[in-house]
């Protein structure tokens, strides 16, 4: 069994102390230059700059021609902490409400650890990546080079999942998480009197007939058979209790796991559109991205993590994906590997990822850890 025991307090430490001095997306220049520090005091050679604020590990052992990615996203959330806690943000507006402090430990951890025993043969490239949280930064390392300059047969993710027990293992072959689309639509009237409503094409009006509409399209217009998610989170308009808005924003976002459903949604909303503004002589224009592709996991690679997983921990087959969406996804449409959920318990943090009293458990430190040493050692074997 492999023994931890001088790595977790210490990693314990350094995770709350990242916690505690949070970064956004690409602006993760303290925690990027700690990673850094704890690398190169490993032995471990370090290669900063990548895709921005993104830095990669890499530990060569003996003559063996494998080489594996083991990636751990580093940025965190615009969202005031509530949490109490010693080791709260101190940077007001930004927190890590989504555990890639926790995930960042892990896999220094299993960088620390495999320096000093590594139990392989081959390249181990350590992945970690800025601006997870919606801007892209796995693309980011991508096109500059990630994999040309650090070439990765296979590359693995490990993201805590409250929704899990603590310290089980769970993922699936195929989709694991969704594809995430969002939109704007503007529509556009003319504005005048509350009073006078006749002589003036209501965008307000429009809009509530078009988030109604909008919300019949995964109902009657998605197979059954097929998952998908569209949901309206913002309507924008108007200012004063007198006067009918020239301008209404319509924004949300959109969550598949299959391209052609993907594509259906997208044209029945333009179709809808038409309709709007024939029926309330408006202009409706939409914008709609498709920011994150879905993370489709290798079925060998799947496989290979849960029997791996089975021996360092309780390991299960997930039984269906999640709607959320992850930016690892770029990175398995250029190299086949899996996505992997650590579980982070309930306990006394019942919060979800992405709320403010969220807190990873580090009582799950040890089993990522493990997990990481098991990939590691199993491939590069």
């Amino acid at each position: 069994m492999t023994d931890l025991t001088d790595l977790i307090q210490p990693l314990v430490a350094l995770r709350r102390d990242i916690h505690a001095h949070p970064e956004l997306g690409f602006q993760e220049h303290r925690t990027a230059a700690r990673i850094a520090a704890e690398l190169r005091s490993a032995g471990i050679e370090v290669h900063e700059g990548i895709g921005g604020t993104g830095l990669v590990g890499v530990l060569r052992v003996g003559d063996g021609s494998r080489t594996l990615g083991l990636r751990a996203d580093m940025d965190a959330l615009p969202i005031d902490e509530q949490t109490n806690l010693a080791w709260s943000s101190t940077s007001p507006g930004c927190f890590h409400g989504c555990g890639h402090d926790g995930h960042v430990a892990m896999l220094l951890g299993a960088a620390q650890y495999l320096a000093r025993d590594p139990g392989f043969s081959g390249t181990l490239h350590f992945i970690f990546q800025p601006a997870e949280e919606g801007l892209g930064g796995a693309r980011q390392m991508i096109e500059d080079g990630l994999f040309e300059r650090f070439p990765c047969d296979r590359v693995y993710a490990l993201h805590n999942w409250p929704g899990l027990p603590a310290g089980t293992i769970s993922t699936r072959a195929g989709a694991i998480m969704g594809a995430a689309d969002k939109f704007v639509i503007m529509i556009e009237g003319r504005g005048g009197h509350a009073a006078l409503p006749q002589d003036t094409p209501d965008a307000l009006l429009a809009a509530a007939g078009l988030v109604q509409q909008l919300n019949t399209i995964v109902a009657r217009d998605v197979p059954p058979s097929a998952a998908a998610v569209l949901s309206v989170t913002e309507i924008q308009g108007g200012h004063a209790h007198n006067v009918i808005p020239a301008e209404v924003r319509v924004g949300g976002t959109v969550r598949t796991f299959d391209p052609l459903v993907q594509d259906r949604i997208e044209e029945r909303m333009r179709q809808i559109l038409r309709g709007i503004e024939a029926s309330f002589e408006v202009r409706a224009t939409l914008v709609y991205d498709r920011y994150y592709p879905a993370t489709i996991n290798d079925a060998a690679a799947a496989e290979d993590a849960l029997e791996i997983a089975a021996t360092v921990a309780r390991a299960e087959r997930a039984p269906e994906p999640a709607a959320t969406s992850e930016d690892f996804s770029f990175m398995l449409q250029q190299r086949p590997g899996a996505y992997i959920w650590l579980g982070q318990g309930q306990g006394d943090n019942p919060a979800p990822l992405h709320n403010p009293r969220y807190d990873f458990n580090d009582d799950v430190l040890e089993t990522g850890i493990r997990l990481h040493i098991a990939l590691a050692r199993h491939w590069l074997r």
